[in-house]
């Protein structure tokens, strides 16, 4: 947050910090000590459950590539402090044995973050993974797509090396050529790992038609499952185990020599836009690049841009 940057800068950009902090201290919403603290966080959070998962939310708007607060201090990795709270959060539930869920906007991989090698390469995952972090869910992009972390910052991609995945769901909002979609998620109640995910859409061009009435919303229809669609590319891989990082490894593997695979996943990308254009070799490989970097600093390095 801006008054971690120092020096005049902190008067000029926590303005707004202090305000709104101020204006929950007048209504009495919280008291002294909670508004300071206020002014100053990072906007992550935990929140346990009574059954072993602990869900993080984190402010990953910080590491959004538009953030120009991001150039300043950067030979600090972690100058909002939300890293260190990720870590002892993480520390914390591989102690008592829980399992934890990751959740922000702004990915971290693709080209949504910056691309310095702080804060989005994400150490945690390689320390943390597999056994605390159970699945990591990011959004921002608007459209339907997975991420791979893999051990070791991504040097060497391989099933064995796989780690985290994260799940980019798609968002009701179009936004620009897009269509309008929501995922749901079948979970282990014990691991709390994905066994199965379905998404639905709505055809965004069908929304006029509603204009003339208030009795109905959109309709959004089931426009796929992904153990059905990308599961017999898998082989080995049981109606019981989980979607986890190995898993979607292998689904690019396979994607890679089935073009079929990729085909599809380019259609579920933008929810079937009529607007989405087909996908030729040299963006077949950027598409599996970018699926198999979970940071930004990994797909600046190695993926073609403009896919």
């Amino acid at each position: 947050s801006p008054h971690s940057l120092g020096g005049n800068l902190t008067d000029q950009f926590s303005w707004n910090y202090d305000h709104v902090a101020g204006l929950w201290e007048l209504e009495g919403w919280i008291d002294k000590s909670a508004a300071q603290l206020a002014r100053a966080n990072y906007g992550a959070y935990m929140v346990q459950r009574g059954d072993g998962l602990r869900v993080i939310t984190l402010n990953t708007d910080f590491w959004y590539e538009s953030n120009v607060l991001n150039y300043f201090n950067m030979t600090n990795p972690d100058t909002s402090g939300m890293l260190r709270f990720l870590t002892d959060e993480l520390q914390d539930a591989e102690d008592a044995g829980d399992k934890v869920w990751i959740l922000g906007h702004v990915l971290s991989g693709y080209s949504g973050g910056d691309g310095i090698e702080n804060p989005t390469d994400l150490c945690d995952v390689d320390r943390f993974s597999p056994h605390v972090i159970a699945n990591i869910f990011w959004g921002h992009s608007h459209m339907d797509h997975f991420q791979i972390y893999y051990s070791n910052n991504g040097t060497n991609m391989s099933a064995e090396t796989a780690q985290a995945v994260s799940w980019i769901g798609p968002s009701i909002t179009p936004l620009t050529d897009l269509n309008s979609g929501f995922r749901m998620y079948e979970v282990d109640s014990n691991t709390f790992e994905i066994l199965d995910a379905y998404t639905w859409t709505s055809d965004v061009s069908s929304f006029p038609e509603l204009d003339s009435q208030l009795e109905f919303g959109p309709t959004y229809s089931l426009e796929y499952n992904t153990r059905e669609t990308y599961g017999p590319a898998v082989l080995g891989w049981g109606p019981q185990d989980p979607l986890n990082a190995t898993w979607w490894h292998l689904v690019t593997e396979a994607m890679e020599t089935n073009s079929t695979l990729i085909s599809s996943f380019n259609d579920f990308l933008t929810k079937q836009s009529p607007f989405n254009s087909p996908c030729n070799s040299t963006c077949e490989a950027a598409r599996i690049c970018y699926m198999r970097s979970g940071s930004s600093p990994i797909a600046f390095q190695n993926c073609a841009p403009g896919f």
